[in-house]
């Protein structure tokens, strides 16, 4: 995925909607888990699904 040039851009806006949505404040494994999916998957994000995970 990331070896192409549109991978690299898809990574950096989910880095940029993850950061925009409070998903990037790493406290315990559950936010960061919640961090990787929402970059990961950054146009669920987008359409209001909560990535959040509570462990």
């Amino acid at each position: 995925m990331f070896r192409s040039l549109g991978g690299v851009i898809y990574a950096i806006i989910g880095f940029i909607v993850a950061n925009n949505h409070g998903y990037l404040a790493i406290q315990d494994l559950g936010s960061l888990i919640s961090a990787i999916l929402a970059i990961v998957l950054w146009p669920l994000v987008l359409f209001g699904v909560d990535l959040h995970i509570a462990l």
